[in-house]
């Protein structure tokens, strides 16, 4: 038999000593995957469980028996967090300027129905610019989805494919956090 040398941390210099897995041990995860996937699937609603087969969570385990999925899925994560908290700002700094503006009219402007008057005007202006600026936050959302989809489709990841149908985007996000709460267990043969 052979004998494991090599670590996480390093490849081993001897990759002949690495003990490949054996198609026994595969199966028991696999076993242990979809055990814990359907666990997860009967938490979810009734309507959502119809549209998730237990094929659907065979082929995920399957899947997901290459870490390197969940790699791929927390750096989609990482970067979706960082766009998004990137759109608060471009949001923020829209509603800061509203409010810098007004405070220099207010010291400007000393007429109360004048100052009534441009604040209305400027009201209506920033709704528009917020407006603009959500409807363009909401097409980089859109994007960074379709951007997701199509890295987790060419992955191989079973669900994932480009659509813009929300309810099949919704089994797309329960497929992904899924996946996420899968990469948090520690399979242990032994127990």
């Amino acid at each position: 038999t052979r004998i494991a040398m090599a670590t996480d941390e390093s490849p081993s210099p001897f990759p002949e000593l690495v003990q490949q897995p054996t198609p026994e041990f595969l199966q028991r995860k696999i076993y242990f995957l979809v055990d814990h996937l359907r666990a997860m699937h009967s938490e979810l609603p009734e309507n959502l469980q119809t549209r998730i087969s237990y094929d659907l969570l065979t082929e995920l385990a399957n899947c997901v028996l290459n870490e390197g999925i969940f790699a791929i899925v927390k750096a989609l994560m990482e970067l979706q967090h960082e766009t998004e908290k990137h759109l608060v700002k471009m949001r923020e700094q829209v509603a800061n300027g509203y409010e810098i503006e007004v405070a220099e009219w207010r010291s400007k402007i000393k007429d109360p129905e004048e100052l009534d008057n441009l604040l209305g005007l400027m009201r209506n202006k920033y709704t528009r610019k917020l407006r603009d600026s959500d409807k363009q936050i909401i097409e980089i959302l859109d994007q960074k989805v379709t951007d997701q989809q199509s890295t987790l489709q060419k992955a191989g990841v079973p669900g994932f494919y480009v659509t813009d149908n929300p309810k099949e985007i919704k089994i797309q996000m329960f497929l992904l956090d899924f996946i996420l709460r899968l990469s948090r267990l520690k399979y242990e043969p032994l127990k």
